[in-house]
């Protein structure tokens, strides 16, 4: 931005256009919009904006444009690779107030929504209809936040990431022009494909003020499992022969030994500390009765020692509420330290190299940690407690992150498989995508030739 005078002028104007109360430079409020879940530095922006529709935003950003000042977008903050911390200062856009479910196509399998619409407000809405929203990336987070890092998560196995459920996008260009990304048809043959561009841009490339997105019936029938295994091998071993046989698993997650003895501590469970895999099908009750009683038989071959099924809801719950809370529960159990998480994904054939591998950089850094991973599509997360203050502990978990990167990307994987980039894997860039990096470069000027949209994420 252009000196303090500039900034008042900024704030006199956006409060002009907005309303008063809806523009703030409170030290709280911008405190609060400086940093996200991750163990990167915050950083204060200027000023917090709270917009109730495209208008304003597009109003917002041309302002922010006139005094050259950063735009960042804003949904819950929990990204974790510092993709919303505003490292330039600058407006940030919260979507808080833009939380509305617009439309529900019923038949049509659609759902239009604002972007600060969180994963459990649609799941309660859609609840009503008998239809549920697939991508489930554990957090509780806003829509238009997980479309801004192809959230994927859980489900991702049977149903997709978010590029594969977006169907359109309303997009607030650096300009305060108004696009839209696709249409609300089932597929297109028409121009290039803006919904794949601007999925996963984290807000380098515009602005998302809404959102339709695909949405199916909710299963008629759901069955858990928990399986243990006596080495990582067996585990994904035993994933593979079964999506091989076609059995529709709709998730399947592995949790290391260490993740289970915290999940114990913290969930109050009685899992066995080994290498586990937690499950889950959806279909028919035939049908799962056939797809169970298949898996047992395969499992069983790959040297599983048990596998327990949960058919009642309650039963089902405390599984998955145990899974996604295993970053809690270390966080939990490791007062007074802060959690660098991060991911990467490989191809399913790498996995189980790649996850010992991680394994032994956990164990040589001499910090606390588990691994957590999608073994359906090859993307796992390692989790390491630290303490912030101390620069041998951040050096070290660096280490850790450049080894599994390392790993991932000479095998033929990817730096990060749902967490996005922010600033946290921007170094990994280049080597990922060699010459393609060029062209991502190009996009970013033609769209945001003053690089004004969120600067400093995933393009340096």
């Amino acid at each position: 931005m252009k000196g303090t005078q500039a900034n008042t002028k900024l704030v006199e104007e956006l409060q002009q256009a907005l309303a008063k109360e809806r523009v703030t430079t409170n030290e709280t409020m911008l405190e609060q919009h400086s940093s996200d879940e991750s163990y990167h530095t915050p950083h204060l922006p200027d000023i917090v904006v709270f917009p109730e529709n495209v208008d304003e935003v597009s109003e917002t950003v041309k302002l922010a444009s006139q005094y050259d000042a950063p735009v960042v977008p804003y949904g819950y903050g929990s990204s974790l690779e510092a993709n919303v911390i505003p490292e330039h200062g600058g407006v940030v856009i919260d979507f808080g107030n833009m939380n509305k479910v617009l439309e529900v196509r019923q038949d049509d399998f659609l759902v239009k929504v604002q972007p600060g619409v969180t994963r459990s407000q649609l799941e309660k809405e859609l609840k009503k209809y008998g239809l549920f929203f697939t991508v489930d990336p554990g957090a509780d987070a806003t829509l238009g936040g997980m479309a801004a890092t192809n959230a994927s998560g859980t489900t991702s196995v049977k149903y997709g990431i978010m590029r594969d459920n977006v169907r359109d996008m309303e997009v607030v260009l650096a300009d305060g022009t108004i696009i839209h990304t696709g249409s609300m048809a089932a597929k297109s043959s028409s121009g290039y494909n803006l919904n794949g561009l601007f999925i996963g841009s984290e807000g380098t490339l515009g602005c998302f003020t809404e959102l339709t997105l695909k949405v199916i019936g909710i299963p008629e029938h759901i069955m858990a499992a928990r399986a243990e295994f006596s080495s990582v091998d067996d585990a994904v071993d035993a994933v593979i022969a079964i999506m091989q046989a076609g059995i529709p698993i709709a998730r399947v997650e592995l949790v290391d030994e260490e993740s289970i003895k915290q999940m114990n501590r913290y969930s109050e469970t009685d899992y066995s500390e080994v290498p586990t895999l937690f499950l889950e099908l959806h279909g028919n009750e035939p049908g799962l009765k056939h797809d169970i009683a298949f898996m047992e038989e395969i499992v069983s071959d790959m040297r599983c020692r048990q596998i327990e099924f949960e058919t009642e809801t309650a039963g089902r719950n405390k599984l998955w509420e145990a899974r996604h809370n295993a970053a809690y529960a270390f966080i939990h159990n490791h007062p007074g330290r802060k959690q660098m998480v991060t991911d990467v994904c490989v191809p399913i054939s790498e996995l189980a190299g790649a996850v010992k591998d991680a394994r032994g950089a956990i164990g040589e850094s001499g910090l606390s940690g588990g691994i957590v991973g999608h073994v359906g599509d090859g993307n796992y997360h390692i989790l390491l407690m630290l303490d912030p203050d101390n620069p041998d502990d951040i050096e070290r978990a660096n280490q850790v992150n450049e080894r599994i990167v390392s790993y991932a990307l000479e095998r033929g994987g990817t730096c990060t498989g749902e967490h996005g980039v922010g600033t946290g894997k921007q170094k990994y860039q280049g080597r990922e995508h060699g010459e393609a990096l060029r062209v991502m470069r190009r996009i970013k000027q033609a769209l945001d030739p003053e690089g004004l949209l969120n600067p400093g994420k995933i393009i340096d």
